[in-house]
């Protein structure tokens, strides 16, 4: 098949695009670069760089026809969509209602489209958190995500354009960047390694569901069958606090580091946890790295690739 993947140069969409690669699909990428790097970009695909909002996306779909979009291009950075709500809309929503228009018109057989699970979900009320699960997102960031996915059940509505929509957990593992918007296993582990301290916001006992990133990979492939359709957590169903985050990685990495805290950071979620059971029930989907093989993957990434 002819895939394209938006944000390809990215830390999650560019283990996507090597694995498509490896199961013989022509894959074009599409990224401006302000979080990508040209490192993840596999020789093997096709490059265009160029944002989502740019007119000329009509032009390539046109032009390339197109079987699949998988979608992961995105403003990432929640606490910076609270402050520029108009920005992150700009970017998220229209910018993936760009791509959906010429998905439209060049008849694009499927989306697959990168969503959010504790951001959708908000502050929860059960756990872990199936998707009936109230959506109540408290940043702009969530907003948007809910938004396209309900961009999306139009388009399939209206267009017949078929959809997958994967709220992900925390994703974590090699080529996560440790600067600027980042999960907190990257900015530990380069702090860690460096010889800098990393600070824990409040009292580190905010939790999170933690999946490796070749768990998402699969459900990324996964989502290539037809009869895969829908909204689907891609999760691990564990949740896991920051301050052992913080004291497995210590370990790992062999540091010296103080264990140190500062102030909560506002409007932090308390608890996210999600899960899988749908996916497994419905398509055999399960997460099979542990967060200790998982994280110590990602610290052995890191001593061999940030100096």
């Amino acid at each position: 098949m002819k895939i394209l993947v938006t944000g390809g140069a990215g830390f999650i969409a560019s283990h996507i695009v090597d694995a498509y690669i490896s199961g013989g699909h022509d894959v074009f990428i599409i990224d401006n670069f302000s979080t990508g790097r040209r490192e993840n970009v596999n020789l093997k695909a096709t490059l265009i760089e160029m944002d989502i909002n740019d007119e000329k996306v009509d032009e390539l779909f046109k032009k390339e026809k197109f079987d699949i979009l998988n979608h992961h291009a995105a403003q990432m950075n929640v606490r910076f969509s609270v402050d520029n709500p108009c920005f992150d809309a700009n970017t998220n929503i229209l910018g993936s209602l760009n791509l959906y228009e010429s998905a439209k018109n060049y008849a694009v057989k499927k989306i697959i489209f990168a969503s959010s699970g504790g951001a959708i979900y908000g502050e929860q009320d059960c756990f872990p958190a199936d998707e009936k699960h109230p959506t109540n997102p408290c940043s702009p960031y969530g907003i948007a995500k809910l938004a396209i996915e309900k961009y999306l059940f139009y388009y399939k509505e209206v267009y017949g354009i078929d959809h997958v929509a994967f709220r992900y957990a925390n994703v974590y593992g090699p080529r996560q960047n440790p600067h600027g918007e980042a999960g907190v296993v990257a900015i530990f582990i380069n702090k860690m390694l460096l010889g800098n301290q990393p600070v824990i916001n409040g009292d580190g006992l905010n939790t999170r569901d933690y999946i490796f990133v070749s768990d998402v990979v699969k459900a990324n492939l996964l989502a290539l069958n037809d009869n895969v359709s829908g909204i689907y957590n891609v999760a691990t169903g564990i949740e896991h606090d920051v301050n052992y985050i913080f004291k497995k990685l210590k370990e790992l990495t062999k540091s010296d580091c103080n264990e140190i805290h500062a102030e909560p950071k506002a409007g932090e979620q308390r608890r996210s946890v999600c899960s899988y059971n749908k996916i497994n029930k419905h398509h055999g989907w399960e997460p099979t790295v542990s967060l200790d093989d998982g994280l110590r993957d990602t610290v052995d990434y890191f001593k061999k690739n940030f100096k």
